[in-house]
């Protein structure tokens, strides 16, 4: 199945001319990320999503839902290729929250994106569902850095054993170590294929010990804020990093809450783990 082009691009909000460019893969990425939420309620509820694209669609497009990484990136994966790009799908290790010598498996999904004409690939990835993450692509290219406004990201390469170069992305986050600058995940450029994200992802999503299959963690970007909800923590950070945060009381308001504030509304009746 091939993906309904003129749907997708009505969901994110985005119009212009569908050509494969520079700035049409910066806008569309943008727009994609200002308008689909990243959540993992699938797991939470006890089922593992769905990658097939009809699926996707119904639930990100037609839907009122969003998606973690694998169902983000392989939807744009799918929007970015009708749009005349050459995609390349990549895993990464997250390596925020890690402590020193943590070694994660490999289980985020990401992308390069190829700009006809361009000297580089672009680091692409609408679902890293995080405040680190892009809004932005960004191009393959070591320490320079991109303000996909309002923040700010870089590249860097990292030692490591294998033949091929790591690569680490890091945002500028005020307040962090490293004079701020924050690493979100490392990949090398081996190209993966869709049946690795089913491995993946089932165990992602059902594996007990998995974080997305132990409780509620949605995100949703704004114009001018980012919005966090894990378990009922609600907390909004604005552009300049001021924070306010809050509990929620009980699973109703947290449903009242992911409706209202992040677009996402659940059937009638569904009943989120206390």
């Amino acid at each position: 199945m091939t993906l309904d082009l003129d749907a997708y691009l009505a969901r994110i909000g985005w119009t212009g001319e569908r050509r494969p460019t520079a700035e049409v893969l910066r806008s569309v990425h943008r727009a994609h990320l200002l308008g689909i939420p990243f959540e993992n309620l699938d797991p939470v509820l006890g089922r593992a999503p769905s990658l097939a694209l009809p699926d996707l669609e119904a639930k990100l497009v037609r839907g009122t839902r969003g998606g973690y990484c694998y169902e983000h990136n392989t939807l744009f994966a799918a929007a970015l290729t009708a749009l005349g790009f050459r995609v390349t799908l990549l895993t990464a290790r997250v390596l925020v929250g890690a402590k020193p010598g943590d070694v994660r498996p490999r289980t985020h999904m990401l992308m390069l994106t190829e700009v006809p004409g361009e000297p580089v690939p672009w680091v692409t990835d609408v679902g890293f569902g995080s405040i680190g993450s892009l809004l932005e692509p960004l191009p393959l290219v070591a320490d320079e850095e991109l303000h996909d406004a309002p923040r700010r990201h870089r590249l860097v390469h990292a030692p490591h054993d294998g033949p091929l170069e790591l690569w680490k992305l890091q945002a500028y986050l005020p307040g962090a170590a490293d004079d701020g600058w924050e690493d979100q995940y490392a990949f090398t450029v081996e190209p993966f294929q869709a049946p690795d994200y089913e491995v993946i992802n089932w165990h992602v999503a059902t594996n007990p010990r998995s974080p997305f299959s132990r409780g509620v963690y949605v995100q949703r970007t704004t114009g001018d804020a980012h919005l966090s909800l894990t378990g009922r923590h609600l907390t909004q950070t604005a552009a300049d990093g001021t924070r306010e945060e809050r509990e929620l009381g009980d699973g109703d308001e947290v449903l009242r809450v992911l409706a209202d504030d992040f677009g996402v509304r659940l059937p009638e009746g569904t009943r989120l783990p206390a």
